[in-house]
């Protein structure tokens, strides 16, 4: 994986992560979040998309590396809604 095809792998996984966010509508942090939310919500989207025998449904080839972009975004909404449940104020 050339510095390049890194690059674009990390604006793809920011790009998912804020779109989760927005889902969600819960926001912690800026780019850096959302770059690692996009990781997080592939591999939490693609474990729920195995577990329940789903196809996986879009991804963009990067070098050698396949993301997958709808299981990416549905993972980090996901992560962000517990995130959002679990840290939020009582009054």
């Amino acid at each position: 994986m050339t510095l390049f095809d890194l690059l674009i792998l990390l604006l793809v996984a920011g790009i998912c992560g804020a779109l989760g966010q927005a889902i969600t509508g819960f926001s912690r942090g800026g780019c850096l979040v959302s770059i690692a939310l996009g990781f997080v919500g592939a591999v939490v989207g693609m474990w729920l998309a195995r577990t329940m025998g789903l196809p996986e449904l879009f991804a963009v080839r990067i070098g050698t590396t396949n993301f997958p972009i709808v299981w990416s975004i549905i993972g980090s909404a996901l992560f962000v809604a517990v995130i959002a449940l679990l840290t939020r104020r009582s009054l």
